[in-house]
């Protein structure tokens, strides 16, 4: 029978249990994020769209589901981040009332990330690089990895735009391994666009095109719009310093017209201002001027201080083409303000070069050749750091390959220990009653016990020691905090300290004096206290100290302690060749339910203080 001429008897149930199911997978709030999820990088309106229908699914469900509840406000607030900052501080705030509830404990590294997202957008650095480290810390502890993914790629990307190019890629790499065996493919490509843009920042324009084309491919093969939209911009941001403007245009072109199919104002802004980099490279600041006048219109609710300023350093060049000369300054200067506050330094060389052109244009050459000179001398520093950067990313990779050569090494050695103890043991049971032949016999297996507990503590102490300083790594140091907020007596205090100007330090000295200055610094803390204080590295030239039992006040006292001992340091006497200060942020328990990253959290506040006020000092957070 023709499908067509069914009769109504048999069309009329087979038409209601299709209903049936649809109205089932709408009110089920699990499949609703989901969809929610998968959209996010095909559809951003989407899928706003569904996380607020799988918020209105869960309010008529007399028991809802905390953690579908606390993910769906997390698209909520990935997705306001960008567009409506006020909103997405709104979804934060419920957030973090829903978090004493969720079964998830990795939720918390999501709100994190998130927070971090909203401070990124601001130009403020300083917070989003917080926060996505206490992301990090959160899911690390929890064993999210999905989340973990998530904050590494999130400050992989913020290490590269602040040129901490190899720590960026050791960041994204370790993402990419996660999402691959998460099999999670839509976020593999975000990564490989990341990692991209880190090659881009390094001068290998051609390794990040390569890149670029691969994560394309991915990002098309799954349709998301949105994602192709962000890598083709960025593709024709790689052939535009390759000198292919043809094929530039081309992209940016394709960028545009993916962002306005589905409504992505940032995307479009981005790829208009490729189209005006190129207009201006042609001489033709007409043509410029209207595209950035495009873009402004399009993101003036949005709050990416970072793109703001991309717009305003072409305005100021498309105006010197213009021979608006006194507005070209002007629009130059405030994007000098908001690349300096981001700490953006590719974007400030460029500021500087075009400030330059335009002040000799104007005839001060007094001016001119002052921003020619800070235009050389931050290019200059980029080169260096891309030099020193592409050494690090070899070196890391030699590192962690000689560790993983080790670590192999041991696991042989003990797995041959082991199958020696059993294959002696089998040698027991047979009972054999020549006395000489038993006394070997227990004498190599005695031998085998001593040599696995060597090589067990040799992998204990490599898991949990800093290579560089011989203190005890962040692992082991952070584990020390959380035993003793777990024990009976949960009163402490911790001082987070951060080595002051110590990317100055590398810049001009090179990266083997900074290892001697962090080996000098981890020295002096040692010195400065005694057991049971435990010292150990976080990371960088960032050190916590973790006093047990010792309230606000007494911790503060040996803060103040540490920074006049390191102040003291005579770089006559040693080889270090320029003065030392250091900068200390201290936080003591509140009482008891204090976890890590709470006193993580008060101890980083104020260290940030303290650096804020000046550096050289110590800051304790009273509340």
């Amino acid at each position: 029978m023709n499908p067509t001429t069914l009769p109504h008897r048999v069309l009329l149930p087979l038409l209601l249990a299709v209903l049936a199911g649809a109205a089932q997978a709408a009110d089920n709030p699990r499949e609703l994020l989901r969809q929610a999820r998968d959209a996010v990088m095909r559809d951003p309106a989407q899928a706003r769209s569904l996380a607020e229908q799988t918020l209105q699914a869960l309010a008529t469900q007399p028991d809802s589901d905390t953690d579908t509840e606390i993910e769906a406000r997390l698209v909520l607030c990935d997705h306001h981040a960008e567009r409506d900052p006020a909103a997405a501080r709104r979804e934060v705030a419920i957030v973090a009332e829903l978090l004493p509830r969720a079964r998830r404990s990795g939720l918390r590294a999501g709100l994190q990330a998130c927070m971090g997202q909203i401070h990124e957008y601001a130009s403020d650095t300083v917070r989003a690089r917080a926060y996505y480290e206490e992301a990090v810390l959160s899911a690390e502890q929890a064993g999210d990895q999905d989340m973990l993914a998530d904050a590494l790629y999130l400050r992989g990307y913020l290490r590269s735009v602040q040129g901490e190019l190899a720590s960026a890629l050791a960041d994204l790499r370790r993402s990419h391994q996660l999402f691959l065996k998460l099999e999670q493919a839509n976020r593999i490509a975000n990564v490989l666009n990341a990692i991209a843009i880190v090659y881009n920042r390094m001068g290998d324009h051609a390794q990040a095109r390569d890149y670029y084309l691969q994560s394309l491919k991915r990002h098309e093969a799954d349709g998301a719009l949105r994602e192709q939209a962000v890598t083709l911009h960025n593709l024709g941001r790689a052939t535009e310093n390759l000198g292919d403007r043809d094929a530039a245009r081309r992209h940016y072109e394709a960028a545009l017209a993916t962002s306005r199919r589905i409504d992505f104002p940032r995307g479009e802004a981005y790829a208009l201002r490729g189209l005006a980099s190129l207009a201006n490279l042609q001489g033709d600041s007409r043509e410029a001027l209207a595209r950035l006048e495009e873009a402004e219109t399009r993101i003036r609710s949005t709050p990416d201080q970072r793109l703001q300023a991309q717009l305003l350093l072409q305005r100021g060049v498309a105006l010197r083409l213009a021979s608006r000369l006194g507005e070209s300054v002007q629009a130059l200067q405030q994007a000098q303000r908001i690349f300096a506050q981001a700490d953006s330094r590719n974007e400030l060389a460029q500021v500087y070069d075009a400030l330059a052109q335009t002040h000799a244009a104007a005839g001060d050459w007094h001016a001119a050749y002052q921003r020619g000179s800070d235009f050389k001398a931050e290019s200059d520093r980029l080169l260096r750091l891309q030099l020193d950067q592409r050494f690090a990313t070899l070196k890391i990779e030699f590192d962690t390959a000689a560790k993983d050569r080790e670590y192999a090494l041991l696991q042989r050695e003990n797995r041959a220990t082991e199958q020696a103890l059993v294959h002696e043991q089998r040698a027991n049971q047979l009972k054999v009653v020549v006395i000489g032949l038993a006394a070997v016999l227990l004498l190599a297996l005695a031998l085998m016990v001593l040599r696995q507990y060597r090589t067990s503590r040799a992998m204990h102490s490599l898991a949990l020691t800093d290579e560089l300083t011989g203190l005890p790594n962040r692992r082991a140091v952070l584990a020390r905090l959380q035993a003793l907020l777990a024990g009976a007596d949960p009163r402490c205090a911790v001082l987070l300290a951060d080595l002051d100007h110590f990317k100055r330090i590398n810049d001009e000295h090179g990266h083997l004096v900074g290892d001697e200055v962090l080996k000098l610094i981890a020295a002096r803390l040692t010195e400065a206290v005694r057991e049971p204080v435990s010292v150990g590295r976080l990371g960088g030239e960032e050190f916590l100290v973790v006093l047990p039992a010792t309230d606000l006040e007494s911790a503060r006292q040996v803060a103040e302690r540490i920074r006049e001992n390191v102040a003291s340091i005579d770089p006559l006497r040693t080889q270090i060749p320029v003065p030392l200060t250091i900068s200390l942020g201290v936080a003591a328990t509140r009482g008891e339910g204090d976890s890590v990253s709470d006193m993580l959290r008060r101890a980083d506040a104020a260290l940030y203080d303290a650096k804020r006020s000046g550096r050289n000092r110590v800051i304790a957070l009273v509340a």
